[in-house]
């Protein structure tokens, strides 16, 4: 079959004299579309994640065709190799289309395949795409064992497709709503496993039955040429909500920071309470519940109640190993160490390279993290395993307010992908628990400062007092957090490990993650260094 191949530029198309079906085997469009069209188109997009690297070229790793009935669409596994000597790979649909008017958004390229003009596009823009991947879900067979495997729970019946729509602005995926009631989350980034978002999801919702999640519906799957199981989709309940937890708190805090002019509270005569310290509600002084009202008190002890049960659910189970928990031991102490140890030099590079950016309190402590760094870095070897009596769990990984919807008085909890930065590997790696109570807890301690930084016009006190009122709030809200969830896991039967331990663990896993933040806040805004510098301040020093 003769062939005509022209580079495109702004103005020309390519031309190719094969079919649709048979345009992914021809040697010559794959080298063209790979190095001239996809690497300018690539960088653009939102959910590309290589942004901070230097891109050195892109090969199609994988193809496979998402079709019904004689329709046929292309997947694309697209490995990015960057200069760095590392590489990402990324998942991207495509569709030809000879209706412009279908080719208004994400438009790849232009394209003359069998002398008919058209564009390759995002398939994802195309109504008709949306749809018959929702009807392949939708009519998915119990086994299927075809390369693109298409899953249906038994929670998704009696479906007919009426309407879909992009969700909105997301960073890392793409998720689209189906009839009001479904949301299908498209994975642009990658891994040659199963994704932890699926992989909890499922287990939640279909095995533990855990209400406050959004139910799993269904999934696509990928058999690759290597026999990895790698997960495309995920489409689960849409569950209808207030906005998430991250903006009812800063809205509830913004509340409490103005009832110390409007009650003429005086800050300096606020009883305190001691970090960690377990509460119930009857503990908290009457002064800090006129304060800061019961409500908030009593949202704090909801969502402490869901984490437990969302722990209680993940640690119960004695049958698929991924999920059963496991006892601490060398093998995770290890790795524990060498991924502190990293992390932790890494952010010690930051501070010494950035310290000039700080001024005030910032400034304090960065020096008295400097000043102490190796009794910090002390703290993170002190790990020895052989003490300690809990249970290993599969954890949610990336535990902040962010990942919590509210809704009527209620919270539902999300986004099981785990740590952006960590590996798909580390990803799943069974946890203590209290790593997630401590993503919560320094989620608490942001939420608090940023209202501080996001409203400081509306307050007539001075920063430092307020600083001083967040301290005392955190406290409290932490501590009452700490005893709910504390008895409820007791309760079940979940076992967090003796007193003393779950402090150490507690401590352990706020020094982590306010080691984590730290790196991200120095680069990219150096005045809320102060947040994960005070997180490390109040860990180290008590």
């Amino acid at each position: 079959m003769s062939k005509q191949t022209s580079i495109a530029t702004s103005n020309t198309t390519f031309q190719f004299n094969k079919t649709w079906e048979e345009l992914l085997d021809n040697d010559d469009f794959v080298k063209v579309f790979l190095s001239d069209v996809l690497e300018e188109y690539i960088l653009k997009q939102r959910w590309y994640g290589g942004k901070a690297s230097k891109l050195k070229y892109i090969e199609l790793a994988e193809f496979f065709k998402i079709q019904q009935k004689g329709e046929v669409y292309y997947g694309l596994i697209l490995e990015v190799n960057f200069v760095e000597a590392f590489y990402q790979h990324y998942f991207l649909p495509i569709a030809f289309v000879t209706d412009e008017n279908f080719a208004k958004k994400d438009r790849i390229l232009p394209i003359s395949i069998n002398n008919q003009d058209g564009f390759i596009i995002d398939a994802i823009n195309l109504e008709a795409f949306r749809k018959l991947v929702f009807e392949r879900i939708a009519s998915a067979s119990v086994k299927d064992t075809t390369k693109v495997q298409y899953h249906k729970s038994i929670l998704f019946y009696n479906r007919d497709y009426k309407s879909s729509r992009f969700m909105g602005l997301e960073q890392s995926n793409t998720s689209l709503i189906y009839n009001d009631n479904s949301v299908l989350k498209f994975f642009r980034r990658i891994f040659g496993d199963k994704n932890p978002d699926y992989e909890m999801s499922r287990f939640l919702s279909e095995k533990k039955e855990f209400k406050n999640t959004p139910a799993y519906f269904g999934s696509i799957n990928l058999v690759d040429s290597d026999n990895i199981n790698i997960t495309i989709g995920l489409m689960q309940e849409m569950i209808p909500n207030d906005g998430d937890a991250w903006d009812y708190m800063l809205k509830e805090f913004h509340k409490v920071f103005c009832n110390i002019e409007y009650k003429k509270i005086d800050i300096d005569t606020l009883p305190n309470t001691e970090l960690y310290q377990r509460l119930n509600i009857q503990d908290i002084p009457a002064q800090i519940i006129d304060w800061a009202g019961l409500n908030l008190f009593v949202q704090v002890q909801t969502l402490a109640k869901r984490t437990a049960e969302m722990h209680i659910a993940l640690g119960s189970e004695f049958e698929e190993t991924a999920f059963t928990p496991a006892h601490y031991n060398g093998d995770y102490e290890v790795w524990l160490k060498n991924k502190m140890l990293y992390q932790f030099q890494n952010r010690l590079n930051t501070i010494e390279n950035n310290i000039h950016k700080l001024d005030g309190l910032a400034l304090k402590l960065a020096n008295e993290f400097l000043d102490k760094k190796n009794s910090i870095r002390k703290r993170f070897v002190n790990f020895d395993w052989t003490k300690l009596k809990g249970e290993r769990i599969r954890i949610h990984g990336d535990f902040h307010l962010g990942q919590v919807l509210v809704k009527e008085n209620d919270f539902y909890i999300l986004d099981f992908e785990g740590e952006p930065e960590s590996t798909i590997r580390d990803r799943k790696v069974k946890q203590p628990p209290l790593k997630d109570v401590a993503g919560l807890f320094r989620s608490f301690h942001y939420a608090i400062y940023a209202n501080i930084f996001n409203n400081k016009d509306s307050y007539t006190s001075v920063q430092d007092n307020l600083f001083k009122a967040g301290e005392t709030l955190y406290r409290y809200i932490t501590g009452l957090f700490l005893g709910t969830y504390v008895t409820e896991t007791q309760n079940a039967n979940l076992n967090l490990g003796y007193n003393q331990e779950r402090i150490f663990i507690l401590k352990y896993c706020l020094l982590e993650k306010a080691v984590y933040e730290l790196g991200y806040e120095l680069n990219s805004r150096p005045q809320w260094a102060v947040i994960p510098l005070k997180g490390i301040s109040n860990i180290i020093n008590h």
